[in-house]
């Protein structure tokens, strides 16, 4: 919540205009009305830290203050709904926005009033984002690109030429770019792939339960997988260890 500090620096600016206001979370209930007065269901309050008390605030249609007590006569009480998750609030009715813009606790929690500099800010995050992933995706190897795009695709990938499998990647990282960077950045990646490969070819077998290992050609345990873990990041994980590497290496010269 705003400070009173802020509250009085955000008045002094204050620009009149119409002001829209959207439900956060890519919330858009058919209409959604949110506390326009203090009850002990839904407490309304503002501290005041200049006059060390809380406030009670009130959205009434016939008061220009949304202070209880700078509130005079009968108050005619006037509801705050969100249609399709969007709220518009023209630049006449000055008391709801300051309530919605400045005092009420549930801005920047159910809803967030639209500011132009901050969507074009966050948009060029995400276009930057996308261009990471998309550079990242061009510049890498077939067999990194190939790995990645089998923890997206499964199986499957083993059956797509290079081409059709950088076509995909390039896709996976323009539609994904932050899935897609942190799955360039995971070490393991590469790993999960090459277990795959060899389970594939038959090099090494995992038991129907998915908790064991063994060598596809004599049945020989090569490690048993940890309760609740994803088997071939398992498997990954082992192949990084001093036996592990051995086992590396023997797979290794088996699929190449």
């Amino acid at each position: 919540m705003k400070k009173t500090k802020e509250i009085l620096s955000s008045e002094k600016g204050w620009e009149i205009k119409d002001r829209h206001y959207y439900l956060t979370g890519n919330k858009s209930p058919l209409t959604l009305t949110i506390p326009s007065k203090h009850t002990k269901k839904h407490a309304l309050l503002f501290y005041d830290e200049q006059k060390g008390m809380q406030r009670e605030l009130r959205y009434a249609t016939n008061q220009s203050s949304v202070f209880v007590d700078e509130q005079l006569g009968e108050a005619t009480m006037g509801h705050i709904t969100f249609k399709d998750g969007v709220l518009t609030v023209k630049k006449n009715q000055q008391n709801l926005q300051k309530m919605l813009s400045l005092y009420h606790p549930l801005l920047n929690g159910i809803y967030r009033e639209h500011d132009k500099v901050e969507v074009a800010i966050d948009e060029l995050a995400n276009i930057e984002l996308e261009i990471d992933a998309l550079n990242s995706a061009k510049q890498m190897d077939i067999e990194h690109q190939e790995a990645i795009l089998r923890v997206e695709l499964g199986s499957q990938v083993g059956k797509m030429n290079s081409k059709e499998i950088k076509r995909d990647l390039l896709l996976f990282a323009k539609q994904n770019p932050s899935t897609f960077l942190a799955l360039a950045n995971d070490e393991n990646v590469q790993l999960r792939n090459f277990a795959i490969k060899a389970t594939e070819i038959n090099i090494i077998k995992l038991s129907a339960d998915q908790r064991t290992f063994t060598w596809g050609s004599n049945g020989k345990k090569l490690m048993t997988v940890p309760f609740d873990e994803n088997p071939y990041s398992a498997f990954a994980a082992y192949l990084k260890t001093d036996e592990g590497v051995e086992i590396y290496k023997s797979i290794d010269k088996k699929i190449n």
